[in-house]
């Protein structure tokens, strides 16, 4: 009876039992469980690596350079460079690429100084802010500001570096003031190109810079250069500045007065960007930061912007690409955001560089994705050296315990420094990439006849059809087939050769009329039906005969296309019924069969 008694005391729901020995589990032990679900959570979402980093010993990784095999850039300057040539070990309590981010745009460490301010306007009435700090200014400590461009004489010797900070960023920024104190204490005189409409300075003109802007760097490039002719010329661009030095480099190919360039963080390819943006949740946080920086860019100049873009859509912009799509392609003339990122993007240019360009980007970027990388257009380019690092984050590169220095500044400043003191810095330039010297994928939205644009990013065409037939004319003129119209109302094909392939030559046989009618018949192939056409040389339309020499052949095989699909189509949808309901496919066959015949069935259903 002690047994039965125990048994039934033991007994009941499991789940009950369960809840009770959970319940004798203390609240600590709770508590230790959920701190620790989170920060493996935490470690996960925020990419951290620290325990790899423990394991290896803090050694870092090494950089990853990419070359072309002939580069005399690599040979001459990148091999010697030992911050090229090291590992990169980033701050141990910064190891992840979201933390460095955030450390960058909330501290940063920057060194403190003054700039000199010198106002440059540009000949559309646009006022541009260069702010300088000279080598002779932090040797001697002197922060007083000067209002004018005397303060650097043109016996100087120093080179000059240009700096073109990211989006939304001017010379207040932490890395650029990393870049531009360790550039100085180099010896070197160092001047930031602010973005018009940034650093303090109100906007002047309806002129606004994008990433695809590269006029303004281009008149600050040729001005300097005409104020110092004999002075050196560098230019670093960061972020979107990388993007726009880039994009530069490669319009003026040869023509751009400058020795050397680094490109930092650059997106490469804005719309793969704007896609790597709403994939993941993280990157949808980096999404809704800088579109409130560029918010907050367009409200500074709101009596402008508002009467030249949709300032209601602006206001309501949860995304970049929201944002531009009410602004930025508005203000550059484009008539689709994606249309403004693909010919703004620099890896367009990549192949028509030919000055030393120094490219670094982190592999864990979290705003420039790694797929944007153009590492084989890199390579093809004896010009071009690329580094890329593991860890870094967007423009971070801390280092050190304090975080007091970044990898990219010292990597840059010594690949500047040995590319200056190389010979390599009177080579002369050449062009080795096969890219189009002017703007690819030049729009021709705005050259008529396309005149309006829809909501929905559709662009309507509106204009004189007689033109539209003129210029298709004259298309197939330049075509591998193209008629010649004679006095006599004759009507020759002539088949040009292309690329040593070989073409066929299809002979029209002309009947000619009393009525001077000229009918042309072509042959019959593949049991194809001929068609006849009829040309009328009494209406003086040799414009319109020609098109239909051109549609005519299609018509016969869109017929011929439309007739096969009918059959594909049904196939379709008994392969559709077959897989999802087998009885009623199997019962259709047979019923098929009995009705029309074996021969109605498709060969691939007969057994």
């Amino acid at each position: 009876m002690d047994g039965c008694t125990a048994a039934q005391s033991v007994s009941g729901s499991p789940y009950e039992l369960l809840f009770r020995a959970l319940s004798l589990i203390p609240a600590a032990h709770y508590a230790a469980f959920l701190l620790a679900l989170g920060l493996v959570f935490l470690y996960s979402f925020l990419e951290i690596h620290f325990l790899r980093d423990l394991v290896t010993g803090f050694r870092g990784d090494p950089v990853k350079l990419t070359y072309n095999a002939s580069s005399e850039v690599y040979r001459s300057v990148a091999s010697k460079c030992q911050v090229l040539r090291g590992r990169y070990l980033p701050t141990p309590w910064l190891s992840s690429p979201h933390l460095q981010t955030a450390f960058l745009s909330f501290f940063g460490n920057p060194p403190r100084f003054t700039y000199k301010r010198v106002l440059f306007y540009t000949s559309d009435g646009g006022t541009i802010a260069l702010d300088w700090l000279l080598h002779s200014d932090v040797n001697r400590g002197d922060g007083d500001c000067l209002s004018s461009h005397t303060f650097l004489q043109k016996n100087d010797a120093a080179p000059i570096v240009i700096v073109i900070p990211g989006l939304t960023s001017d010379s207040t920024a932490p890395y650029v003031k990393h870049l531009v104190f360790k550039m100085a204490r180099q010896g070197w005189n160092v001047v930031v190109s602010n973005h018009r409409g940034l650093g303090g300075v109100q906007i002047t003109s309806d002129c606004f810079y994008n990433a695809g802007w590269t006029e303004d760097a281009r008149r600050v490039i040729d001005h300097i250069h005409q104020e110092y002719p004999e002075t050196p010329l560098y230019v670093v661009g960061t972020s979107i500045g990388a993007n726009i030095l880039v994009k530069y480099l490669g319009e003026d190919t040869v023509n751009v007065p400058i020795v050397g360039a680094a490109a930092i963080c650059s997106p490469w390819d804005l719309a793969m960007c704007d896609r790597f943006f709403r994939r993941r949740f993280v990157q949808k946080l980096y999404d809704k930061v800088l579109t409130s920086g560029l918010v907050g860019y367009a409200k500074l100049h709101q009596t402008i912007l508002s009467r030249l873009i949709d300032w209601d859509g602006l206001n309501k912009s949860r995304s970049v690409r929201e944002f531009d799509h009410c602004a930025t392609r508005i203000l550059a003339k484009y008539e689709t955001v994606d249309t403004f990122y693909r010919r703004s993007s620099a890896v367009n240019f990549v192949g028509n560089v030919a000055v030393p360009l120094l490219c670094i980007s982190a592999l864990d970027d979290p705003v420039c994705t790694r797929e944007s990388i153009p590492w084989d257009e890199c390579r093809m380019n004896p010009n071009i050296v690329l580094a890329a690092t593991k860890h870094g984050g967007h423009l971070g590169y801390f280092e050190g315990i304090a975080a007091g220095t970044m990898w990219w500044v010292r990597a840059v400043s010594e690949f500047l420094e040995v590319l200056h003191s190389s010979p390599l810095k009177n080579t002369p330039r050449q062009v080795v990439g096969t890219c189009s010297t002017t703007t690819p994928l030049e729009s021709k939205i705005d050259q008529g006849p396309y005149v309006n644009l829809m909501e929905d990013g559709t662009v309507t065409a509106a204009g004189d059809i007689q033109k539209d037939n003129h210029a298709t004319a004259a298309a197939a003129d330049t075509s591998n087939r193209g008629h010649t119209v004679e006095e006599n109302g004759e009507t020759i094909a002539e088949e040009e050769e292309a690329s040593n392939d070989v073409v066929e030559t299809k002979k029209m046989d002309p009947a000619v009329k009393e009525n001077g009618e000229t009918i042309a018949e072509e042959e019959e192939t593949s049991n194809d039906v001929v068609e006849t056409k009829k040309m009328d040389p009494a209406e003086d339309n040799p414009d319109e005969k020609k098109l239909n020499d051109l549609v005519s052949p299609m018509k016969g095989h869109i017929t011929r296309l439309a007739r096969h699909s009918k059959t594909f189509i049904w196939l379709l949808a008994y392969v559709a019924m077959v897989t999802t309901w087998p009885v009623v496919g199997s019962g259709l066959l047979l019923f098929l069969k009995k009705k029309f015949g074996s021969s109605f069935i498709p060969p691939i259903l007969r057994k």
